[in-house]
């Protein structure tokens, strides 16, 4: 058999046949191209562009082009309370457990996955060998030299990401740590799940604004200039030459990234602000507390505005994957508006308290924020979520325990209807080889058109995805 490289496998094909992103509508202006969500009069993915500009030869004749897909994963670290994280039942009839409430409205589109693990990452010690391989199953290494494999999301990227002007974006709400745990593992283990090599993690963009600006090439003084202002003369063009239905979401579009753009303008300045201070006192901005540094002091709202910045990537095929880190392993967030004293990490070490059930509960809420807003996004017959993959997940089950045999996993959309949802799968009792991680993650790749012969530690799909 033809082994794969899952790092670059189809890495050089595109399966648009190499045109990429020029299937969309596009606005441009002033050092800046904004592309367009989904408009019926424009049919952006494979029809002609009202604009006259970036379309191909098949969408001129208007044949339309599939729908893309899209990917994110987002990370809690230090397990769930396992008394609160269950579901039963499938469809209408099922029923969550407390931290799982926040989906109640999505259920429909819905998958959660009880029983995955990585055996890999199990009898190494608590913590950073728990997640060094969460997205990748590879082992990984002690001492000086980090070594992991290239997790699941980068693969995507490496394969789809040609098409889009990112290949992924990689987030997250709170700063890495440095040094080696008691284990003898890095901290850096624990900081990342994005990794682009063997011994390469992703570096993590914490601050919303950076974010904000590499969307929409944002450098220098183009970062005085609203994105808007600077496009608004395509926008008037584009309004003149589309239906009315379409004109009041173009509107409502427009609208959206004005707003982030607003809260992105404040979170610069409080950046800017700490780089000065940083520099004023010598004092590294990555050692100085929140909002010292810049961040925001509320972290509700730095989850959302991370949340909002993935969900315009989305919509406008910025990027189709991403990956958001709400709180990484070892935590210490504190959450002072779920009236909670203790920072993360100690908080999951009695992990069956109302305390971190709340903190549960509250990060997988920002999932189902963003898969909410993903299915207000309208495309073609359904919607951006229907279109993609959200997947919730953590490095263990308890923190009390640390007990990785097991990982929590909540997904959301359908992939284009190749991904069944409304459903509660469980395979804790399935014995250990239908029943890993990395099965889930070739069988999501598949849905994704990158088809690879094994990842990880698996060479099979789990079963009944």
């Amino acid at each position: 058999m033809n082994k794969k490289n899952p790092a670059t496998a189809g890495k050089n094909s595109r399966r648009d046949g190499g045109r990429g992103i020029a299937r969309r509508t596009f606005l441009r202006g002033l050092g800046v191209t904004m592309a367009l969500p989904w408009l019926e009069s424009i049919s952006g993915w494979g029809a002609k562009s009202a604009m006259g500009a970036d379309v191909t030869a098949d969408a001129a004749a208007g044949v339309a082009a599939a729908f893309p897909k899209r990917f994110a994963v987002f990370f809690m670290g230090c397990g769930v309370n396992p008394l609160q994280w269950s579901a039963k039942g499938n469809g209408a009839d099922m029923q969550f457990s407390k931290s799982l409430e926040p989906l109640e409205p999505l259920k429909a589109k819905v998958n959660v996955i009880n029983g995955l693990f990585n055996k890999t990452s199990t009898g190494l010690g608590i913590h950073p060998p728990q997640t060094g391989a969460l997205l990748s199953g590879v082992p990984i290494s002690k001492g000086a030299f980090i070594h992991s494999g290239v997790s699941v999301d980068q693969v995507l990227a490496n394969n789809v990401g040609q098409n889009t002007a990112q290949a992924s974006l990689v987030l997250a709400c709170e700063q890495p740590m440095t040094g080696f745990h008691e284990t003898n593992y890095s901290n850096a283990y624990g900081s990342h799940i994005s990794w682009q090599s063997a011994d390469s993690p992703v570096p993590n963009e914490i601050y919303p604004s950076l974010a904000f600006d590499s969307l929409f090439e944002n450098r220098g003084n183009l970062r005085n200039i609203s994105v808007l202002d600077r496009v608004k003369d395509d926008a008037g063009k584009l309004s003149g030459k589309i239906s009315s239905t379409d004109k009041a979401k173009l509107d409502e579009y427009l609208t959206s990234v004005r707003d982030i753009e607003r809260n992105i303008e404040r979170m610069r300045t409080d950046k800017d602000n700490a780089e000065t201070r940083s520099k004023d006192t010598g004092k590294p901005i990555f050692t100085m507390k929140r909002p010292e540094n810049g961040l925001p002091e509320d972290l509700r709202d730095h989850t959302r505005l991370m949340c909002d910045i993935v969900a315009l990537a989305f919509q406008t095929d910025k990027t189709r994957i991403a990956s958001l880190i709400l709180a990484r392993d070892l935590s210490s967030l504190y959450y002072p508006f779920l009236d909670v004293r203790q920072a993360h990490h100690g908080a999951s070490h009695n992990d069956t308290s109302d305390d971190y059930q709340r903190i549960a509960r509250f990060h997988l809420s920002q999932m189902a924020y963003l898969a909410t807003k993903l299915d207000q996004m309208p495309e073609g017959e359904g919607t951006v979520l229907d279109n993609s993959c959200i997947m919730f997940m953590s490095n263990m089950f308890s923190g009390t325990k640390h007990d990785n045999k097991k990982v929590p996993i909540v997904t959301a959309g359908g992939l284009g209807g190749t991904l069944k949802t409304g459903r509660s799968l469980d395979y804790l009792n399935a014995g250990d080889s239908n029943r890993k991680l990395c099965s889930l993650y070739l069988g999501l790749m598949d849905r994704m058109g990158v088809k690879l012969d094994h990842f990880g530690d698996a060479d099979s799909r789990l079963k009944d995805l």
